[in-house]
């Protein structure tokens, strides 16, 4: 039986009384779905990549360390990348600090412009490196401590779009993994019809870490996948 967080991957059986070894075959059953869907992503990003040309745009949303930005950069397109959280962004730009076609935004993506409270995971402080990937603006997640929270700048993200959109015609590539905010950007992309300017985007959604989002999420699932073939909205990205 497929399972709806994860469209096309199995299921494990539920069971009344889950048994140590059950306990750890199902850990074991949810490593090896990751690591197929990371496969399968960075096999989709080398498409991109041989895709993309000097000249293109590239929007990476929830760039982290930078490592999809590094690979998208490394085609010539320019490559505009956001990232909330002050001690990645750091890294950001050091890492990009001599890169011409790379522009840097630190600020979280929203569908308004303003100040938000940016959620760091529980084990930030002995970890900030690893657990910087879980900064959220999100309320409700798994494994997240609000009084960890910092404010950090809020950005119009359709907003932004519709202005790219206005100056160069289309955006090439968006690759979207924000930590659960990706639901009302989407939601608010494909109302105001960008989808349609966007030449591939790819999104990570999150509802497994807000069960309360579940049922919007399936409903934008749906729709998306009636409307847009897969090579253009995929929204399984790792």
């Amino acid at each position: 039986m497929p399972d709806p967080e994860y469209p096309g991957t199995p299921r494990a059986p539920a069971s009344g009384s889950d048994s140590a070894q059950d306990k750890s075959d199902k850990r074991a059953a949810r490593r090896t779905r990751r690591n197929l869907r990371k496969a399968a992503a960075e096999g989709y990003l080398e498409g991109i990549c041989a895709m993309l040309r000097p000249g293109d745009l590239a929007l990476d949303c929830g760039a982290n360390m930078g490592v999809v930005t590094a690979q998208l950069a490394a085609t010539g397109a320019e490559v505009i990348a956001f990232e909330p959280d002050p001690f990645a962004f750091a890294h950001l730009t050091q890492r990009f600090a001599e890169q011409a076609n790379v522009t840097l935004v630190n600020a979280a993506l929203g569908v308004e412009e303003g100040q938000v409270i940016l959620n760091r995971a529980e084990n930030f402080d002995s970890n900030p490196q690893g657990a910087s990937v879980k900064s959220t603006i999100m309320p409700g997640g798994r494994a997240i401590a609000r009084e960890n929270g910092i404010e950090v700048r809020l950005a119009d993200t359709p907003a932004l779009i519709e202005t790219l959109i206005a100056e160069r015609g289309e955006i090439a590539f968006v690759k979207m993994d924000i930590e659960g905010a990706e639901l009302d950007i989407l939601e608010a992309l494909d109302n105001g019809g960008q989808l349609e300017r966007i030449r591939c985007l790819v999104a990570e959604t999150h509802e497994r870490k807000f069960k309360h989002l579940r049922p919007r999420f399936r409903t934008l699932r749906r729709r998306l996948e009636e409307k847009y073939p897969r090579r253009k909205v995929n929204l399984d990205w790792i």
